[in-house]
């Protein structure tokens, strides 16, 4: 009788299982792979939905004169927490649901250093995962646009769309490489340890604390971005009724562009990205334990 193991994988046996795992993305068929990277910025986009509602943080309440007020009692660190927990959905219906999503791909390298992916392959599967992500991302942004659930809670979700994009496109290229580079390392340590998993559960509750954690501290991932920036972008170019009732409440809104949202975050925080998962994850996991396999 074979042997029936329960046990998490050992890292040594993780890595053998994600250099296999690499191989398989970078051999999968374009269209399959475009259908499942398109799936995963979709669900992306369905965390960062979920995430904006809680970050919203405030309870409509009625003014005095009649008029929709906010009030909110919960302290900043307390309202991040919650917001990246809910976050932690996107991730979990990417791993669990199965979709391809570029920031996880990043771990595909444990495969190219031993060689048994090609460069060719290697980039072809960045390439169009990270396209069908932003087809996914953005598609489900202004699908988002359409039901106005910006408008609920008293215009409160909108202006927290608003607020999150706006401090996106004004970070520095440095500063936002920096954010993408510590981001993608906590994501690429989640997928990483749902290689040990032996049943859906585990492989939820390892992603649950690490990427509670980059959302929490306000690390930036290029493909919650694809939503994020878009659907304030969205907004504001296509509702000016509803930007003229809370540009008061939504300082240097005069930021949010597009050239902004490509310049100030998804290439520096791409760039960023790339060098957390791939050099600080999957080269480092690489170099413990397959660098001497034959």
């Amino acid at each position: 009788m074979s042997e029936i193991r329960i046990d998490a994988l050992l890292p040594a046996e993780m890595a053998t299982r994600a250099e296999y795992i690499g191989v398989r993305k970078a051999e999968m068929p374009a269209v399959t792979m475009f259908m499942l990277s398109v799936l995963a910025g979709a669900f992306i986009a369905l965390g960062a939905i979920f995430a904006t509602t809680v970050s919203a943080g405030s309870m409509a309440i009625t003014a005095a004169d009649g008029t929709a007020a906010f009030s909110t009692g919960l302290p900043y660190g307390f309202v991040r927490l919650l917001t990246g927990m809910v976050f932690c959905l996107g991730l979990i219906l990417v791993v669990v649901g199965g979709a391809e999503l570029f920031t996880g791909n990043n771990l595909i390298v444990m495969a190219w250093a031993s060689g048994k992916v090609t460069t060719t392959a290697l980039l072809r599967n960045w390439a169009i995962v990270y396209f069908g992500n932003f087809v996914g991302s953005t598609a489900t942004a202004a699908l988002m646009f359409f039901t106005k659930q910006y408008t609920f809670g008293a215009n409160a979700i909108g202006i927290a769309a608003l607020k999150t994009a706006v401090a996106k496109c004004d970070l520095t290229f440095i500063q936002a490489i920096a954010l993408g580079v510590l981001c993608n390392a906590l994501v690429c340590l989640a997928v990483w340890m749902t290689f040990s998993a032996r049943t859906t559960i585990d492989k939820i509750a390892v992603i649950i604390f690490p990427i509670t954690a980059f959302v929490a501290a306000g690390f930036e991932h290029s493909i919650a971005n694809m939503y994020f920036i878009p659907y304030a972008l969205f907004i504001k170019g296509f509702d000016p009724d509803f930007i003229t009732k809370v540009t008061d409440k939504v300082p240097g809104l005069e930021k949010l562009t597009w050239s902004a949202f490509f310049v100030n975050n998804l290439i520096p925080v791409t760039i960023g990205n790339i060098i957390g998962g791939a050099v600080l994850v999957a080269a480092i996991y690489w170099a413990i334990f397959l660098r001497n396999k034959k």
